[in-house]
């Protein structure tokens, strides 16, 4: 029975562990002086090495007109190379914070079985890209990395490590939109930093494949999906989930026809 439980939740008791884990080591560069992991998820140095930094607010800081050190631009290349080219959208799902809070809201409508018709509206899931493209824009007039004034995930990261203050009432209402508002609101619908990874992760080698020849049709992927737009093929033809998914390998454990697996994707020159 557990080992069923823990191979049906595998990739989410991993993902878990790592989102919760570099909470822990980023917290313990404050708290105990640690030195594995310090600094924040805009930039950190690791293991007093090297330093990676995130290549979006890197893009809104050049954009405000600031000069970026060599270390702040080498470290936001290795991390959109890695995403880009090896593991697609999985920021999102595997080491952002937020990712437990917006999981959160959607257990919570599941269980109170609010429906996306109880949603108060709804709106595309294109937004994200006009907030990606906004963000941008903003940065050159206000003078600094216009999102990162706003991030959640910066607001969470404080908050956890200097006390909440107003920042919990920010985390609060991203957790009511999604319980309330609309379902996957904030992930699926509005986050600039889905929408870049997104659009940076095109052509990565690892994906979701499906093989139609195994699928029946259950519809349980569906039900898990976060962006259950990019499941079209279900059922239709095998290949490769792209574009949108966050390889968070939900749809991987919940099929019990084993038609969903992560792979290598082929890319034919």
């Amino acid at each position: 029975m557990m080992t069923n439980i823990i191979k049906k939740n595998r990739y989410l008791i991993l993902r878990r562990t790592i989102q919760i884990g570099l909470l822990i080591l980023f917290g313990g560069a404050n708290w105990w002086g640690w030195k594995f992991l310090m600094g924040n998820y805009s930039s950190a140095y690791v293991l007093e090495t090297f330093y990676l930094a995130d290549p979006h607010a890197v893009l809104q800081t050049f954009a405000a007109g600031f000069v970026m050190s060599a270390d702040a631009i080498i470290g936001a290349v290795i991390v959109l190379v890695f995403y880009a080219l090896i593991a697609g959208r999985s920021f999102c799902s595997w080491v952002c914070p937020i990712n437990m809070i917006t999981d959160l809201a959607t257990w919570m409508r599941k269980k109170w079985k609010l429906t996306k018709k109880e949603s108060f509206f709804t709106f595309s899931r294109k937004t994200r890209y006009w907030v990606l493209g906004l963000g941008i824009l903003l940065s050159p007039i206000v003078g600094v990395a216009a999102f990162e004034v706003i991030n959640p995930i910066t607001m969470l990261h404080r908050g956890i490590i200097f006390g909440f203050g107003m920042g919990w009432a920010v985390i609060a209402g991203l957790f009511l939109f999604d319980l309330l508002v609309v379902e996957y609101g904030w992930c699926g619908h509005l986050c600039p930093l889905g929408a870049f990874y997104s659009a940076t992760s095109r052509f990565s080698l690892i994906k979701v494949k499906h093989d139609v020849e195994k699928c029946t049709m259950c519809m349980k992927c569906f039900g898990v999906c976060h962006e259950e737009q990019v499941l079209h093929i279900v059922g239709e033809k095998s290949g490769f989930i792209k574009d949108e998914c966050s390889n968070c390998g939900r749809c991987v454990e919940v099929c019990d026809d084993n038609a969903l697996k992560f792979s290598i994707y082929n890319y034919k020159i």
